[in-house]
């Protein structure tokens, strides 16, 4: 078996696992009240504080009600990974992963793959739910494959899919982690109104 089948069975088992527990009502509450707003075509929940299972990430359909088509399937909601994210981002570390991008080939193969991964695992969702991917066809979320837009949806890839998937939203976590970790438990203290924007381009 080579390493794209390999790549292919293991996103199919991600998720497996995730649509097996749709979204609750509860769940559905919940990110509405992170997000400030009703959360159009969640399905599911990608990942969840490993405390006490607040959602981090939804997974979000590539077809929204009405027609309107969705690229960013994997969404961060948590405010305090949103704001983590956001502070990142203001410190510049976007540029410092472009240029790493733009110096480092194996870097770039890795990135290269995530997007493509997240391809898959959106057509895997399609397939499952029946919608169309006719207009976002070859279209990921945070940049990728080339450049990098928004961590937050890196973030939210690094948190569905598992670490080595996504190198740069790796990295990401791993420089948030004094304010946002996934197994540190911050959801009562975090607050989705601080000023900060959820981009997740």
């Amino acid at each position: 078996m080579n390493g794209n089948n390999m790549a292919t069975e293991q996103i199919e088992q991600i998720l497996t696992r995730i649509m097996d527990s749709p979204a609750t009502q509860d769940d559905i509450d919940t990110v509405e009240a992170q997000l400030g707003r009703y959360p159009r075509g969640m399905v599911a929940v990608g990942a969840r504080c490993a405390h006490d299972g607040t959602p981090l990430v939804v997974i979000t359909r590539p077809l929204l009600p009405g027609g309107i088509p969705f690229p960013t399937t994997m969404y961060l909601t948590s405010p305090e990974a949103v704001k983590a994210a956001s502070h990142l981002e203001a410190t510049g570390a976007m540029k410092e992963f472009n240029d790493m991008l733009a110096t480092d080939e194996q870097l770039r193969e890795q990135y290269a793959n995530a997007h493509r991964q997240y391809l898959e695992f959106r057509h895997a969702l399609a397939q499952r739910l029946h919608d169309s991917e006719e207009h976002i066809e070859g279209i990921s979320a945070g940049g990728m494959p080339t450049r990098v837009k928004c961590l937050h949806a890196l973030v939210a890839q690094s948190l569905v899919m598992g670490p080595g998937v996504n190198p740069i939203g790796d990295m990401a976590l791993e420089r948030m982690r004094d304010e946002f970790d996934p197994n540190v438990c911050r959801c009562a203290t975090a607050s989705a109104d601080d000023g900060t924007s959820n981009v997740n381009d």
